[in-house]
Protein backbone atom coordinates (compact mmCIF):
# COMPACT_ATOMS: atom_id res chain seq x y z
CA UNK A 1 0.00 0.00 0.00
CA UNK A 2 1.39 3.27 -0.82
CA UNK A 3 2.45 5.85 1.75
CA UNK A 4 3.35 9.31 1.97
CA UNK A 5 6.63 10.57 2.43
CA UNK A 6 6.12 14.94 2.64
CA UNK A 7 4.32 15.72 -0.38
CA UNK A 8 5.26 12.32 -2.53
CA UNK A 9 3.80 9.22 -2.39
CA UNK A 10 6.18 6.23 -2.13
CA UNK A 11 5.18 3.36 -4.30
CA UNK A 12 7.48 0.83 -3.48
CA UNK A 13 11.43 0.88 -2.84
CA UNK A 14 14.61 -1.31 -3.45
CA UNK A 15 17.90 -1.33 -2.10
CA UNK A 16 20.51 -1.27 -4.78
CA UNK A 17 23.63 -0.80 -3.08
CA UNK A 18 25.12 -1.84 0.32
CA UNK A 19 28.43 -1.65 2.40
CA UNK A 20 29.56 -1.72 5.95
CA UNK A 21 28.93 2.06 6.07
CA UNK A 22 26.28 2.90 3.47
CA UNK A 23 23.19 1.87 1.69
CA UNK A 24 21.34 2.81 -1.27
CA UNK A 25 17.58 2.81 -1.96
CA UNK A 26 15.42 3.74 -5.10
CA UNK A 27 12.06 4.85 -4.29
CA UNK A 28 9.29 4.61 -6.39
CA UNK A 29 7.71 8.14 -5.79
CA UNK A 30 5.27 9.95 -7.50
CA UNK A 31 4.63 13.96 -7.25
CA UNK A 32 1.26 15.54 -6.60
CA UNK A 33 0.90 16.22 -9.90
CA UNK A 34 1.04 12.31 -10.56
CA UNK A 35 4.54 12.89 -12.34
CA UNK A 36 6.00 9.21 -11.16
CA UNK A 37 10.22 8.70 -10.79
CA UNK A 38 12.75 7.71 -8.88
CA UNK A 39 14.35 8.98 -5.64
CA UNK A 40 17.51 7.58 -4.90
CA UNK A 41 18.01 7.95 -1.18
CA UNK A 42 21.70 7.38 0.69
CA UNK A 43 21.37 5.75 3.92
CA UNK A 44 24.19 6.18 6.85
CA UNK A 45 24.53 3.19 8.92
CA UNK A 46 26.17 5.44 11.56
CA UNK A 47 25.66 8.31 12.97
CA UNK A 48 28.37 11.31 11.88
CA UNK A 49 30.54 13.33 14.86
CA UNK A 50 32.59 16.09 15.12
CA UNK A 51 34.53 17.19 18.26
CA UNK A 52 36.02 20.46 19.40
CA UNK A 53 38.52 19.97 21.31
CA UNK A 54 38.94 23.50 23.17
CA UNK A 55 42.02 24.22 25.31
CA UNK A 56 42.05 25.94 28.43
CA UNK A 57 44.27 28.66 26.89
CA UNK A 58 42.29 28.86 23.90
CA UNK A 59 43.83 26.85 21.56
CA UNK A 60 41.71 24.07 19.23
CA UNK A 61 43.18 21.00 18.44
CA UNK A 62 42.77 20.21 14.71
CA UNK A 63 43.75 16.57 12.47
CA UNK A 64 44.70 16.70 8.87
CA UNK A 65 44.44 13.78 6.39
CA UNK A 66 43.88 13.03 2.72
CA UNK A 67 40.32 12.71 1.80
CA UNK A 68 39.86 10.06 -1.09
CA UNK A 69 36.55 11.55 -2.11
CA UNK A 70 38.03 14.88 -3.26
CA UNK A 71 41.60 13.51 -3.94
CA UNK A 72 42.86 16.73 -1.48
CA UNK A 73 44.30 17.25 1.77
CA UNK A 74 41.48 18.27 4.69
CA UNK A 75 42.46 20.48 8.23
CA UNK A 76 38.89 19.06 10.38
CA UNK A 77 38.42 18.84 13.75
CA UNK A 78 38.51 15.37 14.91
CA UNK A 79 35.66 13.37 13.13
CA UNK A 80 34.20 9.85 12.93
CA UNK A 81 30.95 7.59 12.86
CA UNK A 82 29.04 6.16 15.69
CA UNK A 83 26.93 2.84 15.63
CA UNK A 84 23.69 3.03 17.39
CA UNK A 85 24.68 0.25 19.81
CA UNK A 86 27.63 2.74 20.48
CA UNK A 87 25.96 6.41 20.48
CA UNK A 88 27.25 9.31 19.41
CA UNK A 89 28.46 10.64 22.78
CA UNK A 90 30.46 7.39 22.98
CA UNK A 91 31.79 7.47 19.23
CA UNK A 92 33.29 11.13 20.22
CA UNK A 93 34.88 10.26 22.83
CA UNK A 94 36.45 7.50 21.05
CA UNK A 95 37.00 9.51 17.94
CA UNK A 96 39.11 12.18 20.11
CA UNK A 97 41.40 9.36 21.83
CA UNK A 98 41.79 7.72 17.78
CA UNK A 99 42.80 10.34 15.84
CA UNK A 100 43.79 13.53 18.25
CA UNK A 101 44.90 11.52 21.26
CA UNK A 102 43.16 13.58 23.71
CA UNK A 103 40.56 12.68 26.41
CA UNK A 104 38.01 15.34 27.82
CA UNK A 105 37.14 15.56 31.50
CA UNK A 106 34.39 17.59 30.02
CA UNK A 107 31.45 17.30 27.03
CA UNK A 108 28.98 19.35 25.94
CA UNK A 109 26.47 18.63 22.65
CA UNK A 110 26.72 22.08 20.96
CA UNK A 111 24.94 21.34 17.23
CA UNK A 112 23.20 18.39 15.18
CA UNK A 113 23.38 18.67 11.65
CA UNK A 114 21.82 16.91 8.41
CA UNK A 115 24.52 16.70 5.97
CA UNK A 116 23.89 16.97 1.91
CA UNK A 117 19.85 16.01 3.08
CA UNK A 118 19.06 16.26 -0.46
CA UNK A 119 20.15 12.81 -1.44
CA UNK A 120 21.50 11.37 2.32
CA UNK A 121 20.20 10.95 5.66
CA UNK A 122 23.05 11.46 7.68
CA UNK A 123 23.06 12.60 10.52
CA UNK A 124 25.59 14.71 13.09
CA UNK A 125 26.38 15.56 16.43
CA UNK A 126 28.81 17.98 17.01
CA UNK A 127 30.58 18.14 20.34
CA UNK A 128 32.58 20.55 22.48
CA UNK A 129 35.55 18.87 24.49
CA UNK A 130 37.12 20.71 27.38
CA UNK A 131 39.19 19.51 30.50
CA UNK A 132 41.83 17.91 27.87
CA UNK A 133 44.22 15.59 28.97
CA UNK A 134 46.42 13.32 26.52
CA UNK A 135 45.60 9.74 25.39
CA UNK A 136 46.96 7.18 22.95
CA UNK A 137 46.20 7.65 19.69
CA UNK A 138 44.94 4.90 17.50
CA UNK A 139 44.30 6.02 14.18
CA UNK A 140 42.86 3.55 11.42
CA UNK A 141 44.99 2.09 9.01
CA UNK A 142 43.20 3.90 6.35
CA UNK A 143 44.01 7.05 8.05
CA UNK A 144 47.60 8.91 7.30
CA UNK A 145 46.53 12.13 10.04
CA UNK A 146 48.49 15.09 10.97
CA UNK A 147 47.64 16.80 14.27
CA UNK A 148 48.07 20.34 15.52
CA UNK A 149 47.10 22.72 17.89
CA UNK A 150 46.57 26.35 17.39
CA UNK A 151 45.28 29.79 18.56
CA UNK A 152 41.12 29.08 17.90
CA UNK A 153 41.14 33.02 16.14
CA UNK A 154 43.78 31.15 13.53
CA UNK A 155 41.49 27.78 12.99
CA UNK A 156 38.75 30.06 12.54
CA UNK A 157 40.84 32.33 10.25
CA UNK A 158 41.36 29.05 7.85
CA UNK A 159 37.53 29.01 8.05
CA UNK A 160 36.72 32.44 6.93
CA UNK A 161 39.29 32.17 4.05
CA UNK A 162 38.26 29.02 2.84
CA UNK A 163 41.63 26.89 3.68
CA UNK A 164 38.50 24.98 5.43
CA UNK A 165 35.75 23.21 3.97
CA UNK A 166 34.70 20.23 5.95
CA UNK A 167 30.92 21.10 6.56
CA UNK A 168 31.26 19.75 9.97
CA UNK A 169 34.14 21.67 11.29
CA UNK A 170 33.27 25.26 9.80
CA UNK A 171 29.62 24.63 11.30
CA UNK A 172 31.47 23.80 14.45
CA UNK A 173 33.71 26.18 14.62
CA UNK A 174 31.36 29.51 13.90
CA UNK A 175 29.61 27.64 16.73
CA UNK A 176 31.80 28.32 19.02
CA UNK A 177 32.55 31.63 17.79
CA UNK A 178 29.12 32.37 18.60
CA UNK A 179 29.19 30.62 22.13
CA UNK A 180 32.34 32.71 22.71
CA UNK A 181 31.03 35.89 22.33
CA UNK A 182 27.78 35.34 23.83
CA UNK A 183 29.17 34.40 27.35
CA UNK A 184 28.63 30.83 26.96
CA UNK A 185 31.91 28.96 26.92
CA UNK A 186 33.70 27.24 30.15
CA UNK A 187 35.41 28.71 32.39
CA UNK A 188 37.86 31.94 31.01
CA UNK A 189 37.59 30.91 27.47
CA UNK A 190 35.08 33.77 26.65
CA UNK A 191 37.47 36.14 26.96
CA UNK A 192 40.08 34.11 25.18
CA UNK A 193 38.22 33.45 22.65
CA UNK A 194 36.77 37.20 22.76
CA UNK A 195 36.65 38.53 19.11
CA UNK A 196 37.42 35.77 17.10
CA UNK A 197 34.15 36.22 15.02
Amino acid sequence: MPKKRGPLTVHGEQPVFGNPWIIAVNYHVSAPSGREFTYTLVHFRNWATGIVPLHEDGTVTLVGQHRFALDRYSWEIPEGGASEEEGPLAGAQRELAEEAGLAAADWREILQLHLSNSVTDEHAFVYLATGLSPAVATPDDTEDITVKRLPFAEALAMVNSGEITDSITVAALLKVSHMARAGELPGGLNDLLAGTG
